[in-house]
């Protein structure tokens, strides 16, 4: 059995990190497969999906990661081109990801115990989000 669901979500930007895990959780309850995967797609070029520990410190730290990484204030070609100054949230949600893959076992997403499932918005504005979430299995 597939079932497809959809999250929507408004974000801030400037590396909004939302820890989306309790809405992934509604939605999986919602359907009748206990036993499969869970997989995540977030529609858009600026953002990304991981797992992380959504505790202040690494929070702060995840940031702080991206920043050194890939900087917002050095010149991007993509700048250049379209001139919206979001060159490096394209990149940074690259190196990212847009989607994430989690098994469920009796109905449960199979996460560790300090583990939660993260939207990261990089983009230069607030946005709606719109998280594709496909359930497979029996």
């Amino acid at each position: 059995m597939v079932v497809t669901k959809k999250i929507s979500l408004e974000t801030k930007g400037h590396c909004d990190i939302m820890d989306i895990t309790h809405q992934v959780e509604q939605q999986v309850a919602e359907t009748n497969v206990s036993n499969g995967t869970v997989t995540l797609f977030v529609a858009g070029s600026t953002a990304g999906i991981s797992t992380i520990e959504f505790e202040s410190g690494l929070l702060s730290d995840f940031e702080g990661l991206w920043e050194r990484n890939v900087p917002r204030d050095i010149t991007y070609a993509h700048d250049r081109r379209w001139g919206d100054g979001n060159g490096y949230s394209h990149c940074r949600a690259s190196l990212l990801g847009a989607s994430l893959v989690i098994p469920l076992s009796d109905k449960r997403l199979a996460l560790g115990t300090w583990q939660q499932i993260v939207l990261v918005d990089f983009d230069n504005r607030p946005r709606l989000r719109q998280i594709i979430v496909q359930v497979m299995g029996e």
